[in-house]
C-alpha cells in the first residue's frame, strides 16, 4: 500500500500538486475574519475594545493606539556585511541610512515580481532589524544562509509562533490629531523634531522609548517601541493619560482596515512558486514557512499562480526603485521600466449594489444567493484578489482588501489597474464572489452566485488626512518617501 508522505519542502509540495492555486491556496481554510483576529492574540489585543467603528473613528478624530507587539516577525541582521546584504535584497537605495532611522525593504524575485516588503530599522552600527510579514523575514533568513555575506540572523517570532511568549520590544502606533498633545504631555515638554522614518529617544513618563515618525492610518503620530519589560506599564500609562483626549485602543478587526485608508498592499501573492532563480528558496521552505501556509480567495481565478504576481511598479513603488546598486531583480525591473504599468488606486463600491447583496440574504429566493459582504472585512482568504473589468467586461486589473471604514462611510478595495482606467471618477466593475461559485474551495465557502459591483476609481491613499500627512513629510518638497 502506497503512503503519501508529507512534503518536506515547498519544492516537494509543488511536485505533489498540479496547481498551487487550486490545490494549495484555494483549499486552505479561508475564514479571513478568524485569520485576522487570531493573528494578534496576547494580553492586550482583542478583536474589539469598544467597537470597530468607534476605533476607526478615533484615528481620524482623537487618538488611536495600534498594538503591534504580537503579530509581526522581527529579525535581527547583524555583522560587518549587514548593510550590503540588506541593500542587495531591496530595490530602493539605502544611502543616508543613519543609526535610528528606518527604510522600506522591498524584495523581488529575479524576474522582478514582489516577494514582500517590510520595515528595516538600523539599530546600531552593524545591527539591522527587519519587521513585517513572515514572507519577507523568511526570504531574508534564507538569503543570509545562501549568499556569501558575513551576517547572522536572530528571529524574534510573532506571538503565535513564539514559545517564550515574550518579545524583545513592545511596539505601539500612537496616531491621530491629538496624538502629539498626549505624547508631549508624557514627554514632559516638546518632542524633538523627528522626520519621516527617523526616530529619537522620548520620555513616556518615567519610561524611555524610541519614537519613529510613522503611522498606520496616515495620521500624525509616532511608532513607539521599548523593552518588553516596560510593555504593560507603558500601555496602562497611555490609556490613563489618554482618556481626556478620547484615546481608543484599536482591536484586530479595525487594525486591518487601516490599509484600505492608507493604501498599503500588505500581503501580495509572494512570487516564490515559479522561476528557476527561486528554486533554492523553495527547497529551503518547509511547512513552518509562510509560503506553504497561505489561503487565497476572491473572484479572480487563474490556474497559473504567476497571474497573481505583482511588480513594484504595479503598486506605485516605481518612485523608490533605484538602479544605483546591485540587487536581486534589478535587471528585470530595469528592462520593464519604460513599459506600461498598472497603477494602484482605491475603488469605492456602489452603495446600491452593496445593499442589494445584503438584501439578498433576507430574501427567500430560489437558487444561489450572492456571497455575503461581511463588515468591516469581506476578504475570503488571507490573500484576496477580485477581478476588475471595464464596463464592457474586459479584465483591467485586480483588487484586494475589500472592506468598509466608518471614516469614509464606504465599502472599498485597493486595486491595481491598467493605464487608462486610473483617473479618479472612472467607472469600473468588480466581480464579487468566487469564480465557480465556491466549487473550487473544497467546502470552505458556501455555494453562491457571482455578481457585479459597480465601483468608482479614487486616489490611493483615499484618506485626505493621509494624503496631506504624506505631503507634509516632503513628497512635494523633495525629501520624498524614498525609504
Amino acid at each position: 500500500m502506497t503512503q503519501t508522505t508529507a512534503p518536506k519542502s515547498l519544492s516537494d509540495l509543488l511536485l505533489q500538486v498540479p496547481s498551487v492555486t487550486d490545490h494549495l491556496f484555494r483549499n486552505a481554510p479561508k475564514n479571513a475574519l478568524t485569520i485576522y483576529t487570531q493573528m494578534m492574540p496576547g494580553d492586550g489585543v482583542r478583536p474589539e475594545f469598544t467597537t470597530w467603528r468607534d476605533e476607526q473613528w478615533a484615528w481620524r478624530n482623537t487618538i488611536a493606539v495600534h498594538d503591534q507587539s504580537y503579530h509581526m516577525q522581527s529579525l535581527h541582521v547583524r555583522g560587518p556585511d549587514a548593510l550590503a546584504f540588506t541593500q542587495y535584497l531591496s530595490v530602493n537605495t539605502f544611502k543616508n541610512f543613519g543609526i535610528g532611522a528606518a527604510k522600506q525593504l522591498v524584495c523581488c524575485s529575479p524576474e522582478g515580481y514582489l516577494i514582500g516588503d517590510a520595515i528595516l530599522y538600523r539599530m546600531a552600527e552593524d545591527d539591522y532589524m527587519v519587521v513585517g510579514n513572515p514572507a519577507t523575514t523568511e526570504w531574508v533568513e534564507y538569503n543570509a544562509q545562501a549568499l556569501d555575506f558575513d551576517v547572522t540572523t536572530e528571529l524574534d517570532a510573532m506571538w503565535t509562533l513564539n514559545p517564550a511568549k515574550k518579545r524583545e520590544f513592545y511596539r505601539l502606533q500612537v496616531e491621530g490629531p491629538r496624538a502629539w498633545e498626549l505624547l508631549e504631555e508624557l514627554n514632559g515638554g516638546p518632542l524633538p523634531e523627528i522626520k519621516f522614518f527617523k526616530s529619537a529617544e522620548i520620555n513616556l513618563g518615567q519610561f524611555k522609548a524610541r519614537g519613529m515618525r510613522h503611522s498606520m492610518g496616515g495620521m500624525p503620530g509616532l511608532e513607539i517601541y521599548g523593552p518588553w519589560a516596560d510593555y504593560k506599564d507603558v500601555k496602562r500609562l497611555l490609556q490613563s493619560a489618554g482618556k481626556k483626549y478620547g484615546l481608543r485602543m484599536v482591536g484586530s478587526i479595525a487594525y486591518f482596515t487601516t490599509v484600505i485608508e492608507s493604501g498599503w498592499w500588505a500581503v501580495p501573492v509572494s512570487a516564490v512558486y515559479t522561476g528557476e532563480g527561486m528554486k533554492g528558496y523553495r527547497d529551503w521552505c518547509s511547512a513552518k514557512n509562510a509560503a506553504m501556509r497561505m489561503s487565497l480567495g476572491g473572484s479572480f481565478y487563474s490556474p497559473d499562480i504567476q497571474d497573481y504576481y505583482l511588480t513594484p511598479y504595479d503598486v506605485n513603488y516605481g518612485h523608490i526603485i533605484k538602479f544605483d546598486h546591485d540587487y536581486i531583480g534589478r535587471a528585470a525591473l530595469e528592462a520593464m521600466k519604460d513599459q506600461p504599468h498598472r497603477k494602484k488606486v482605491t475603488l469605492v463600491w456602489n452603495a446600491d449594489d452593496v445593499l442589494a447583496v445584503m438584501q439578498s440574504q433576507f430574501e427567500d429566493a430560489e437558487g444561489d444567493k450572492p456571497l455575503p459582504i461581511t463588515l468591516p472585512l469581506a476578504a475570503a482568504g488571507r490573500m484576496h484578489y477580485d477581478r476588475v473589468t471595464d464596463t464592457e467586461g474586459k479584465t483591467i486589473g485586480l483588487a484586494t482588501y475589500p472592506g468598509y471604514t466608518a471614516n469614509e462611510r464606504a465599502m472599498m478595495s485597493l486595486a491595481s489597474l491598467d493605464a487608462g482606467f486610473t483617473e479618479p471618477g472612472t467607472e469600473v466593475v468588480l466581480l464579487w464572489g468566487e469564480d465557480g461559485g465556491g466549487d473550487r474551495s473544497a467546502g470552505n465557502i458556501e455555494k453562491h452566485k457571482q455578481v457585479k459591483i459597480r465601483a468608482t476609481v479614487a486616489p490611493s491613499p483615499i484618506s485626505q488626512a493621509a494624503q496631506s500627512y504624506r505631503t507634509d513629510i516632503g513628497i512635494k518638497r523633495g525629501s520624498t518617501l524614498d525609504v
